[in-house]
């Protein structure tokens, strides 16, 4: 299985501090749940322990949505919360 990713999910990724890498991750080991017009979403928690637009945060949340070409996610948008 590989993950491709749409300009407008490297856009967000870039925006909220989401990593290739960890959209992977997510997308591998993350818990599954539908998502609106027939995608798929993911999402799985990190440990952060990490400063995020001058504040710290010990955790960091991504949830991916994406859809299925074939044996392949394609990457739609990521969101990522900090707590």
């Amino acid at each position: 299985m590989s993950v491709r990713f749409h300009s407008h999910a490297i856009e967000r990724m870039a925006e909220r501090g989401a990593s290739k890498r960890e959209v992977e991750t997510v997308i591998k080991e993350g818990k599954k749940f539908p998502a609106k017009f027939g995608r798929q979403g993911f999402r799985r928690n990190f440990d952060f322990d990490a400063e995020w637009r001058g504040k710290r945060y010990a955790n960091k949340q991504i949830e991916v949505f994406a859809v299925r070409e074939d044996e392949n996610w394609l990457v739609i948008t990521v969101i990522t919360r900090y707590f």
